[in-house]
């Protein structure tokens, strides 16, 4: 099993999801967050200076069984991205074990 995190725009959340779901990924978790990326410059509006080098994103963590890991990047790097600065990015981890508290399955039927 992989643990799959994603920083994306949050712009673009909805089109991930919905992509997500149609290659059946239907449990993630995500937040709200605030990071620091490599945008250094300014915007101006009304005559006022802002810094853009707090930028909004929107936090991902989806655990799938290692036939979905190729599948479920493709699917983040497709729909996510924008082809400008800032666009995210996707970490690969591996999960050692999973469990569903319910029904105390554990491995891949622990996550599906």
């Amino acid at each position: 099993m992989k643990k799959v995190e994603a920083i994306i725009r949050k712009s673009k959340f909805d089109e991930v999801k919905k992509a997500l779901h149609q290659i059946e990924v239907n449990f993630f978790s995500y937040w709200d967050v605030t990071g620091v990326g490599n945008e250094k410059q300014g915007h101006v509006y009304r005559g006022i200076s802002y810094s853009t080098s707090d930028i909004q994103r929107r936090y991902l963590v989806i655990v799938v069984s290692d036939d979905f890991l190729e599948k479920t990047v493709n699917v983040l790097l497709e729909t996510a991205g924008t082809g400008n600065v800032g666009d995210g990015k996707i970490f690969v981890s591996d999960v050692i074990e999973a469990y569903r508290i319910r029904t105390k399955e554990s491995g891949s039927a622990g996550i599906n």
